[in-house]
Formats: C-alpha cells, structure tokens, sequence
C-alpha cells in the first residue's frame, strides 16, 4: 500500500464492535500469536499471517514496533502454492500413460482417474515453492477504521478472516453511503431513488439508483462539477477543493454479460464520447481524479462501486526520511495526507448525496447538467 513510501492502494473497512479491554495487552499477544509461519515443502497450499511493517522477517514485534502514535501499522503476509495448469496436465496424462500400461483395460474409471489426479496435485505442491505477497495495514484505534492495501478480493478475503481469528473483531468495508454513518432517515431515502435522471431521460422504466450504483451517479456528477467553475468544487462549510479528472475516464452501463462500457484516455481525451456515453445511460465507473485540498495536490483513481482508492500519489515536496529515527514521524506524516484525501472525497459524496436528495436536483442540477452534456 505504501504506508513507507511509494503510493497507495487500498480498501477501507470499519469495526462493528468495540475495542475489548486492556487492549494494549490484548493486540501485542494476540498479533503475536497470529504472526506469519513459513509454509513446509508438503502439500499445505497458503499461509497467511502478521509481519512488521518495515521489515518482513520481524515476526516478533519486539518493543511493539506495530505502535505508530493512536495507529497500529503492520503488514498481512499471504504465502500460495499454486500448480500450473499446464504442468497438471502434462503430469497426469504421463501418470495416465503408466497406469494404462499396467493393465489390461483401456480406460480408467471415474473414481481412477479421481485419485490419481489427486496425488499427482499433491506430489506437485510438495516440489512447489510458495509466492509470499505483502500488504500494508493502517488501523486508526480512535477512528475505528481500517486500511488495507489491496484491492483483490482474493487479498481482501484472506485478510477479513485472519483479522477476525486475530482480534475477534468484524470489518465491514467502508462506504459513504453505509447506513451506520448516514443521518437518520438517509438510508431510506436512497433506497426510493430512482436511476436514469438525468443520464437517460428518454428511459420508460428507469431502476433504482441505490448503492453501489449510487457512486457511480457520484462520480459522473464529479466529472461536471469539475468543468463547471473551471475545476473548483464547494463544499458547503468547508470551502472549495480543486477537482480535475485527468487521463483515463471508464464508464459502464448495465451489469454482467450485459454491460456496455467505454473507456476514455489521455489528458482531455474524449471527452465528446465520454459525454455521449452518459447520455446514452453510461455512468463513471472508475476515474483517474486530480484533487487538491488546500495546499496539498492529490492524483488517484477512485472505484465508484466500491470506493476504493488506486494508485494514490501524495503531495510531492514532503520529506521521506531514510532514517529509522525517522520512520514513525514518516508513517504518520502519510498517514495523515490519507486520512486529508479521503475526508474531502467523503465531503464531495456529502455535498452530492445532500443535492441529490433536494428538491433542487430536479430543478436546477439537472437543467445545468443537460447543457453541460451538449456543449
């Protein structure tokens, strides 16, 4: 993810319970416990487990070096054997062969076949090395938030499930429109609406508009709002934040083998077959967004759907200390460009979901939408 250096992907989560008491104890033996076990040369096909952040052989987490101010910060190590496909079939048509050869009969039965395609798989796994991955894990005690630093829901399942043995805690993924963090009443709201507004006025039957489509309608609102006061967007209360969208725009209608999708790239590349795509009913499914909250510039792609964030570059111009003195003022220092980023994405949800549930979305958004649409 980068919490070192580098830039950052990640997943949000937060927790559904408390803390439990006399935490500080309770995290350094149970992240202790649950630290990473190398995998033997059998047949065990993954292994997964807790390492340090800034050194993945430390899986002793002397002097609590997972402590990084109200934070914990360490890594999720996720080790795989996995047998070619290729390779499988070579080997069992050669075991097939042999066999064969050994009898009378010219085919072997079902359950033949069965047991021997299973201890070829497992005589393979025994000469398989592992593929060790290393994802980065920020968990803010005071906010009861989580981040972790991969979008693959292979990844994401693997790490859910250690977290939950490790802690005994539950992680849901973070969402602006989660009902936990809405207003009451909000969540009601945005099941009643309707999808296709203003993106295909022309739809006899248009369908709900509810999560996850409802980040979708976010960020093609976002792409216009961004060309509407030439890049500044209000957020009421707070002031105005810079938004471009730069490089690679992907917009998608419907959904499995029926969606239709259309991807523009390249600065201020189509952005005429962007426009047409959203008029036809398409709507931004993931974007390439450049975002400056005051003095600070972001770049990242954000994923509509599930509002995870892609290859985020942080401000250049910070200082990445080498020093070890210096790597817990280093994490902190980019954990809170993080925690800036993300807050003024979570506004601009805000301020949209606030227009979009107005009286006033109908009667003033939607006309200047429209005519941001056929310039």
């Amino acid at each position: 993810m980068g919490l070192m250096k580098g830039t950052l992907t990640f997943s949000r989560y937060r927790l559904q319970e408390p803390l439990p008491g006399n935490f500080q104890e309770f995290i350094h033996r149970q992240i202790k416990r649950f630290a990473f076990r190398e995998l033997s040369m059998g047949s065990e096909e993954k292994s997964s487990g807790w390492t340090s952040l800034d050194n993945i052989l430390d899986t002793q987490f002397e002097y609590a070096n997972y402590a990084v101010g109200d934070y914990l910060a360490f890594s999720f190590r996720l080790d795989r054997k996995k047998v070619p496909p290729s390779l499988m079939k070579i080997k069992y048509l050669e075991a097939e062969k042999k066999a064969l050869g050994a009898k009378t009969k010219k085919f072997l039965s079902k359950g033949e076949k069965e047991e021997l395609k299973e201890r070829i798989h497992l005589e393979l796994l025994s000469k398989t090395y592992p593929v060790p991955s290393f994802f980065d894990v920020c968990w803010s005690l005071n906010g009861g938030w989580v981040i972790f630093g991969s979008l693959s829901p292979q990844a994401t399942e693997e790490f859910e499930k250690l977290f939950k043995k490790s802690f005994n805690l539950t992680l849901s993924p973070l969402v602006p429109w989660d009902p936990q963090r809405l207003e009451a009443g909000l969540a009601e709201k945005i099941a009643s609406l309707k999808d296709g507004v203003f993106l295909n006025p022309q739809s006899p039957d248009p369908g709900k508009a509810g999560p996850p489509l409802l980040g979708r309608e976010f960020l093609t609102w976002l792409w216009f709002k961004s060309e509407e006061r030439g890049g500044a967007v209000q957020i009421p209360g707070t002031g105005d934040v810079e938004v471009s969208f730069a490089r690679r725009l992907a917009l998608e209608s419907g959904g499995g083998e029926y969606s239709e999708s259309i991807v523009c790239q390249g600065f201020h590349a189509g952005l005429k077959e962007g426009k047409a795509a959203i008029l036809e009913g398409k709507k931004a499914k993931e974007a390439r967004i450049q975002l400056g909250a005051g003095p600070e510039k972001f770049e990242f792609t954000l994923k509509a759907d599930s509002f995870q964030f892609q290859s985020l570059r942080l401000p250049s111009g910070f200082t990445e200390g080498e020093e070890e003195e210096d790597r817990e003022g280093r994490v902190l220092e980019r954990v809170y460009l993080v925690e800036k980023v993300v807050k003024a994405t979570d506004q601009l949800f805000s301020t949209f979901l606030k227009r979009r549930l107005s009286p006033q979305w109908s009667s003033e958004e939607i006309p200047r939408v429209k005519k941001w649409l056929t310039k």
